[in-house]
Formats: C-alpha cells, structure tokens, sequence
C-alpha cells in the first residue's frame, strides 16, 4: 500500500480519523516496526551517550507511533468496530513485544548510565535529567536486569496482559450494547423526566432504524449506558423495572462470550507473577514505586483519615433515606435499587429543584462558552472553535478547538461530547493525540459520553455532566499548557500517577463558583439565567450524600489494593468475596449475591496506571482540594488576586508536567505540603 495513500503512515499534522479503515492497520503498523528496527539497529552501531545523541534519536523513533499506533488505539475508545478490533488484535502482540525489546535494549540504557556518570549530565537541564532518570526507571520496570529465562517469562506475561486488558475492555463495551430494556406502556414511564422519555424514545428509534417510537407514546428503550441508566433509575416509579436494570448493570460481563471473570482471575495472578519476577512481594508495591505516595502505608493512613469522619455520615444519609420513604408510604424494604429513587426524591423535598430543573439551563454550547471564559480568567488563555473546514474528526459530532495565549497559538483539542454506546465506551477521558515536543503544539482529545441532542434542541447538561467536562478539560490544561518540550515529560507524561487528577478535579470546584455558574446558564427557552435562589440550593446540595458518595469511592479503592497487595490468587477466596468482606464496612446495605461489579471495572482491570491506583482519586482529591483552598484563601471574588494565584497555578501545576516530582511541583504552588482537612471541608464532613 502506498504510503501517502495509508493515513496511518502519515507523520504530519493531525491524524487522518476521517480517513483511518481496519484495513490500514497492518500494513501501517508492520510498516513502522520495520522503519523503527532499523533505526535501532543502526544507533546500536554508532551509540552515542549523550541527548542530542540518544535522547532525540529515540524521540524520533517513537513519532511514527503516535501517528500510526496511537490513533488506531483511540479509535477503538470512540469508533470501536469488529474489523478494527480483529485488525488491532492481529498487530497488537508486535507492537508491545517491540516496545518491550525497546526498554530492555542493553546498550541504550548502558548509555543511559553513562550519560548519569559523564559530564554531559552537569550540562542538562532539570526536566532533561528527569526524562533521563524516568527511561532508567521505566527499562529496570521492563525487566531489563533479568536473566535470560525469567525475562522471557515476563516479556510473555506482558504480552498476556495486554491483551486480556483489551479484551476486558471489549466484553464491557459488547455487554452493555447488548442489554435493552423495551418499555412499551405509558403507564410504566410515570415519574420519567420529559428529557428520558425523549432519549429512551430516540434510542429505540436509532436501534430499529425506524420511526415507530415517540416521546408520548413510546415503546422507549432503556440501556446501560449511563445517560440512560442513571436517570431510569432515580425516576422510574416502577419498583420491579428499577431492580431488572439494576440486576442488569452489576452483571455486565460476567456470563456468556463476554464473560470477564477468567480474565480477571488471571490478570491478578499475572500481575502477582510479574511483580515478583521484578523483586516486589506485591504488585501494590510495584505500583507504588512509581507513584507519589511514598508506600502502602500511607495509602491506608489516608483510607483511614477519610474512613473515620465520612462513616457516621453515611449512615445518617440511609436512615434519612429510609425516612423519606417510609414518609412517602413505601412499605417495601430498602434496596440497592430503590438507593437512588428515594435520594433523588430526598433531594427534591431538601432543596427543592431536580436535575432536570437544571438542565434546560445548560445547553452544552453555553456551558463551552462559561468554561472558556472561566479559563480566560484564570489562566491569560483564549479559546476558540476551529474555523477549519477539513479538521480529521471521527464523527459528526466532534468539534475542534485552538487554544491560545498572548495572541500566540499554543493548542488544539478535540471535544467528544456524546454518548454513543453503539461504538463508544462509556466513562470519561482525556488522551493525548500529539505531545508537545520542540517544534509541534500539542493537540488532546477530551471525551466525555453526556446526553446527545433530542431533536431540534441542544444537549441539555446535568449538573454531574457538566462538572465531568470541567475535569476532563482540567487534564486537557496539563497536557496543553505545559512549556516542557521534552516529550517524556512534558504534559500529562512522567506525573506521578496518583498526582494526574489534580487539575481536573481542581477545575471541578468551579462549578459551584456563583460567577462562574450563573454566567454559563442560559434557559434554553427564556434565555433566563440561573436565578441566585436555585444557585444557593445547588450549592447547598453539593455535600449531600458527600458521606456515602466518600464511602463509596474508598470501598474501591479499598477493594483494589486488597486484590493488588493482600489476595492470593490461588486462595480459596474469590476477587468478589474480598469485595464482599469490604463493602460490610463500607457499604450500608449487603451486597447481593450475584453482584458481579468486579467484572466491569475496568479501570483497575483493563489500566495498568489505576491497578493498585485506584487509591489516585481520593489521593489527588486531597491536593485538589488543597489547591481550590488556596484561592479561597485570596477570595473567589477578587480578580486581581484570583489572576495571580491563576498565573501560578498555571506556572507550577500546569506548566511543569512530569519535568519534577509531583511534591515538590505542589509544594511550590502552595508552599506546604498537603493537608485532608480542605477535602473534608470541601464535603461537609466536618463538625461545625
């Protein structure tokens, strides 16, 4: 195939999307391993210890993955389709086996070393030294000081991973495609918002290619899909339905050909092998090594810090729960599929409005605008859609921005806004699609999975959906913003990984900023804006639940570092009897029998990066928070201040990337180290 006729063999400007078919894949693919074992070959002849010698060479190298490789990988997040998915599966093994051969390369990290022991090291810079430190650190992770014998082992167990991570990935996305729940009396939709009844009704039209279904008069076709499920099941009045969905959703892929419980068992005992083969008793521990927090311990000191205050506040949240359906004249006892129904009805009694009270408030376009606006102000950058006529989007739908600074062009983003469970898995995410690096502007993908357009009028946001656009831009400022131009460390790469949601769940505090809030809502038929009354009981409502929403969050975090450090794989418990034994603290209701969540966590399943990571959430919630503080210390208020606790922000957090480690990066922001204390506050659990 001609080069310039395979789009994945194109090295300049932005990824061909539009243009990428399956059948691009292999020759693309085979094509820059070829080129790239070349080019190693030939640096093996003539190794040269220095940056300009080894450093930028290997840059190089990986380039024409990025254009080639990195694509095909993103399509399969957001354009997944079986011909892509046998054509990845076919390559995929070449390409980790070449990535691996790459860090286990004996003369480039020989090189490496002497580059530590030569006077070239006095001559770099700091963020040079760390790309440095991070490749030695990443060829001894790789296995790179085994013997013969046991790095063979562990070059087959990598391989193995990789694809039983893909393969998890692909069972979640199939089983939740799979499962439809058909409504087809009217009289089964009472409590149903107008925005369902028009989705469910509009999803089953788009599913049978028809036009049978209307808003009024259904059939309406509920899915797992969070736009879809999430609703359903804090409005539907029918008890029976709400348990058939949610039956459904905790046992997504856990039978029949999607079934994710052998490969679970066997990603655990992999990862056990592996992280023996490199001198860890734990694969917990081989992922601490690599992240901020110093060790296991500290890990569960802030378990504990976080478990003790949120604990009598969960339970509160039941009891109150209960009340208010006791109250309303349920007789039936309370279970984990009534949870969400009954809270959402609490939430209305307490503070008097409903999400979708709120939605016809936000259409995503003016909450784009409230966002970009936002970012103006706090850190000097301006923001603008693409006037482009031939931006390389995978679907109809996605949209292209430049970001700039001082008049100067210094970033791009795709914006993903819709869910599309079709082809599109679910979640949010931000990825890179071109690092910066000297000469080329970085370019991100954000991607989040809201409520699509019903018919003529916009997507109209939750409030929940418009605060996970404010986090995953706030991953996008990291990767845009950094002035790092070393491509190992510049942006989101070489950050510790429990550090990376610091800015995004930083951005998240916005949202209940009134200013901020207020001046990205329009009603989308009065143009009114949100009035102060419904602000000041959003506010209100934003720690409501924060104690069972805490509760939960550890109950996963606690779950995964159990499976990662303490499980035996070869025990006589199951990975679901640990998450049992955790939820009895965790959880105010016992697990049912046949819940099979496990099967569909996919971030500790199918991410190496969350495995023994899921912790990273609270973690960098605590230096969020404690960043958010920080400005509330100066006054949300005050411009002037605001602007320069922005400019540093932006100089420490934004800019820095993985170029220092991520302490010492907060500590220069905030001149301390972090403290839990702004987290509990930020969720009212603590005592006035």
């Amino acid at each position: 195939m001609d080069h310039e006729k395979n789009p994945l063999l194109i090295t300049r400007g932005i990824p061909g999307y539009d243009q990428i078919r399956a059948e691009h894949v292999e020759p693309a693919i085979r094509q820059v391993l070829k080129d790239a074992k070349e080019r190693l070959s030939n640096m093996e002849k003539d190794m040269v210890p220095t940056w300009e010698g080894l450093i930028e060479p290997l840059n190089e190298m990986e380039t024409p993955f990025e254009y080639a490789w990195a694509p095909v990988n993103h399509l399969l997040s957001v354009k997944n389709s079986d011909d892509l998915r046998k054509a990845h599966q076919l390559i995929q093994g070449e390409v980790m086996a070449f990535s691996l051969e790459l860090r286990q390369n004996q003369k480039i990290y020989a090189a490496l070393l002497e580059i530590k022991d030569s006077t070239e090291w006095g001559r770099l810079d700091q963020a040079q030294k760390r790309a440095i430190d991070l490749r030695i650190r990443d060829a001894r992770m790789a296995g790179i000081g085994l013997e013969k014998k046991d790095r063979q082992e562990f070059n087959r167990i990598a391989q193995r991973l990789s694809e039983l991570a893909t393969a998890f990935s692909n069972h979640i996305l199939d089983s939740t495609k799979a499962y439809e729940f058909i409504v087809r009396e009217p009289k089964d939709t009472m409590g149903w918002p107008e925005s369902l009844m028009q989705l469910a009704s509009q999803s089953y039209n788009q599913k049978n290619n028809t036009d049978e279904a209307s808003m009024e008069k259904g059939p309406w076709r509920i899915t797992l899909d969070q736009p879809s499920f999430i609703p359903f099941m804090q409005y539907s009045c029918k008890r029976k339905h709400r348990e058939t969905i949610y039956r459904a959703f905790i046992t997504r892929a856990s039978s029949g050909p999607s079934n994710n419980k052998g490969l679970m068992s066997e990603i655990l005992d992999l990862r056990q092998k592996e992280a023996e083969l490199l001198g860890f008793s734990s694969f917990a521990e081989m992922s601490l090594s690599l992240k901020m927090a110093a060790n296991i311990p500290a890990v569960e000191e802030m378990f504990k810090e976080l478990f003790e205050p949120a604990r009598p506040y969960a339970l509160q949240d039941f009891k109150e729960i209960q009340e208010c359906a006791i109250n309303a004249g349920s007789a039936e006892p309370m279970m984990q599929w009534d949870i969400a129904f009954w809270a959402e009805r609490l939430r209305e009694e307490r503070f008097g409005y409903t999400d979708e009270d709120i939605k016809p408030y936000f259409p995503l376009p003016k909450v784009i605008d409230g966002l970009f606006d936002l970012s103006q102000r706090l850190f000097d950058i301006q923001i603008t859609q693409s006037d482009s006529t031939d931006i390389p989007a995978w679907n109809k739908d996605v949209q292209f921005f430049d970001v700039f600074s001082n008049n100067r062009h210094i970033a791009s983003f795709f914006l993903d806004p819709y869910s599309r469970p079709n082809e599109k898995r679910g979640g949010a995410w931000m990825d890179e699609c071109l690092g910066r690096k000297k000469g080329r502007l970085p370019v991100v993908h954000l991607c989040c999975n809201s409520t699509p357009p019903i018919g003529e009028k916009p997507s109209l946001m939750g409030f929940r959906e418009i605060e996970t656009l404010f986090h995953e831009f706030g991953h996008g400022l990291q990767a845009m913003l950094t002035e790092i131009e070393y491509p190992d460390v510049s942006g989101i790469n070489g950050v510790e990984w429990d550090a990376v949601e610091l800015p995004s769940q930083f951005m998240e505090n916005w949202c209940y900023h009134k200013a901020t809030l207020m001046g990205m809502s329009s009603h989308i038929d009065t143009n009114e804006p949100l009035s102060e009354d419904l602000f000041n009981r959003i506010k209100k409502a934003r720690t409501f639940r924060a104690g069972s929403l805490m509760m939960r969050q550890l109950e996963f975090g606690m779950t995964d570092m159990y499976l990662h450090h303490e499980y035996k794989p070869q025990g006589k418990e199951t990975p679901f009897d640990v998450h049992r034994r955790i939820a009895e603290k965790t959880s105010v209701l016992p697990m049912l029998e046949e819940n099979c969540f496990l099967c569909s966590f996919a971030h500790i399943f199918a991410s190496a990066s969350y495995a023994a990571g899921y912790y990273s959430y609270k973690w960098a919630e605590v230096l969020s928070s404690d960043a958010f503080a920080a400005f509330e210390e100066k006054g949300l208020d005050n411009e002037e201040e605001i602007h320069k606790q922005g400019k540093l922000f932006r100089e420490t957090i934004l800019a820095c990337g993985g170029s220092r480690p991520a302490m010492e990066i907060f500590m220069a922001f905030r001149g301390r180290r972090p403290s839990t204390s702004a987290l509990l506050a930020h969720s009212g659990l603590i005592q006035e």
